[in-house]
């Protein structure tokens, strides 16, 4: 399973410290940052993804989160 989140992320040592929160909460999932796209894409890939976590803990860094359709 894959989900696509949009973000507001622009800089890589921002993406590189929410990659770190959400790696530690979730340690089972491949996670990273696409800000060469005009989403400023965050992609998650794993078994089971917990969206609203996910949006949760990217929001408290006062960044917005979304996951794409």
């Amino acid at each position: 399973m894959v989900e696509i989140f949009k973000t507001d992320v622009r800089k890589r040592t921002n993406a590189k410290n929410i990659l770190l929160i959400l790696q530690k909460e979730f340690p089972h999932l491949k996670i990273n940052f696409d800000l060469w796209d005009c989403d400023k894409i965050l992609r998650v890939k794993g078994k089971t993804i917990s969206i609203e976590r996910i949006i949760s803990l990217v929001e408290e860094q006062k960044y917005s989160c979304e996951l794409l359709q």
